[in-house]
């Protein structure tokens, strides 16, 4: 793995990028999962140095993931911590099997309409649940500015998002705004895009600290509140930093309870990181593709050394890909970068970064989440068809109130109905024929004929004209399968001779023996 010269200026650039989108998503994350917050530190160093480098995926980018969260919760909670590191290395083990066994193949099967969809949804859900930090909302200061309550806390999904502006604080929302021209001009600005030297999304963190310091100076009713700063995890001593790792609690490998969790992980972490590695692929610019298998070894190595250290399970993840990709990364350098800047962050300058506000970030990923659910993308697939839409806004809706993993299932399923109903309008060409002696029916075969299209030939048999002429052509099929093989021989032997149509098969290979049948008509003739 080599560094080159014409990558390591972008792929440094775009680490530092991602790192500053992961700083406080490994934070936050690992507090959401009642785990210690260095934990998501770990996570967040070992998916970029470690499963970076051993994934073959030029733009993927690992680290704790929103999706476990729930799952991290109640296995902490049943299993105390030191047995739940011990579950992590198991679902590392079990992911590193499956990539042994090349099972990250499935990834190919998921339709571009779904992919499409979750990321869209993605785009939303990043929006909506960033707004917050935008406005700079405030749990704990709620009543002191309004004395009413606009909404219920379970108000839904945009509900949330009218209470919070309710408890908004001006300078947040000053900051944000600002990264976000910031972000915007340089995306925009052609003398400015050239620069790929200084990203906009750097500029906007840099602002936005200078910003709150002026604040600090001149205007301190527009100040943001240290828990609207990025909170990093301090240690005055080596022996207080290494004080920070935890150790798995091993006689726990006997335990079933701690087995299942593993298997669990293994399984959701495993499909997260299959579908984030297809959609990374899709925004590629340069449409490279990456090995599942490799990517599923990478990552069971990841998260048996992350359990083994006090780390919180990962997969890959979109939102850091997502980042990654706006910044220009290059190579898989970039993922390795961001894993080395969060490593030196902890150790050289957490005061320091503990000064840039969250509405920078949250500007930063606003913007990704803008990118990710454009109207265009709407556009393009609606110009692909209903069959490619409909899967694609009901992932849409459904990854965007649910979650990830059930929205996707949803949506393949959608997707899996109009697949199969495109299999049987395929399956092959009807066309009608006068000639002056009667009426000929001909049935050209498609190239692959499955079971899938037994229910429609079936249909159209039955459909047919009592006393007329069949010709089914299977010149060009290379494959048909043996359920509609075993159709056809029953409608020669038996519905055929009662409805009195006279069939004639043409270019059938000898291997499908219709010609038995065909025999067996012509003596009971």
């Amino acid at each position: 793995m080599k560094l080159k010269n014409n990558s390591i200026g972008p792929d440094l650039l775009s680490g530092m990028v991602v790192f500053l989108v992961a700083l406080p998503l490994c934070l936050g994350i690992a507090v959401a999962s009642g785990a210690p917050p260095f934990a998501g530190i770990i996570s967040g160093v070992i998916g970029g140095i470690i499963v970076g480098s051993l994934s073959k995926s030029n733009v993927s980018v690992s680290g704790p993931a929103a999706g476990l969260i729930a799952i991290i919760l109640v296995a902490i909670t049943d299993l105390g911590y030191e047995s739940f590191l011990v579950a992590v290395m198991i679902a590392g083990l079990i992911q590193l099997c499956l990539g042994i066994a090349k099972a990250g193949g499935i990834s190919s099967y998921f339709p571009t309409g779904v992919i499409e969809g979750m990321l869209v949804a993605i785009g939303i859900i990043i929006i909506k649940k960033e707004i917050p930090h935008a406005i700079g909302y405030d749990l704990e200061h709620e009543g002191d500015f309004f004395s009413y309550q606009l909404l219920k806390e379970d108000s839904g999904f945009w509900g949330e998002l009218i209470h919070a502006f309710n408890f908004a604080n001006p300078g947040a929302i000053f900051i944000a705004i600002i990264s976000i021209a910031i972000i915007i001009t340089f995306n925009k600005v052609p003398a400015l895009k050239k620069i790929k030297a200084i990203p906009g999304a750097l500029v906007a963190v840099v602002a936005g600290v200078l910003l709150n310091e002026l604040f600090k100076i001149s205007l301190p009713d527009l100040v943001i509140a240290n828990e609207h700063l990025v909170v990093l995890p301090t240690a005055s001593s080596l022996s207080a930093f290494l004080g920070q790792f935890q150790t798995p609690s091993f006689a726990s490998f006997t335990n079933p309870q701690v087995w299942i969790v593993g298997i669990t992980i293994a399984i959701v972490a495993s499909i997260e990181t299959l579908l984030c590695l297809e959609a990374g692929d899709k925004m590629d610019p340069l449409k490279r593709y990456s090995s599942a298998n490799t990517e599923l070894r990478a990552q069971g190595i990841g998260n048996m050394l992350s359990g083994l250290i006090g780390g919180l399970p990962m997969t890959s993840v979109i939102v850091r890909t997502t980042a990654n990709i706006n910044a220009g990364a290059k190579t898989k350098w970039s993922a390795i970068f961001h894993g080395i800047f969060l490593l030196l962050a902890v150790i050289i300058i957490p005061g320091l970064l503990n000064k840039i506000p969250m509405a920078s970030l949250a500007a930063i990923l606003i913007m990704i989440g803008v990118r990710l659910a454009s109207p265009k993308v709407f556009k393009h697939i609606w110009d692909s068809g209903l069959q490619q839409f409909i899967p694609f806004i009901v992932t849409v809706v459904a990854v965007v109130f649910t979650d990830l993993l059930k929205g996707v299932g949803i949506g393949l399923v959608v997707s899996i109905f109009y697949i199969l109903k495109g299999n049987m309008k395929l399956a092959y060409h009807f066309r009608k024929e006068l000639y002056h002696e009667g009426e000929t029916i001909h049935i050209d075969l498609a190239q692959e004929v499955s079971f899938l299209n037994k229910a429609a030939i079936k249909q159209t048999l039955a459909d047919l004209p009592n006393n007329s002429k069949l010709v089914i052509d299977a010149g060009n099929t290379v494959y048909i399968d043996f359920d509609v093989l075993e159709l056809l021989r029953d409608f020669l032997q038996y519905g055929a001779k009662e409805r009195n149509i006279q069939v004639k098969l043409i270019n059938f290979k000898k291997d499908y023996k219709m010609n038995d049948a065909q025999h067996v008509h012509s003596e009971k003739d």
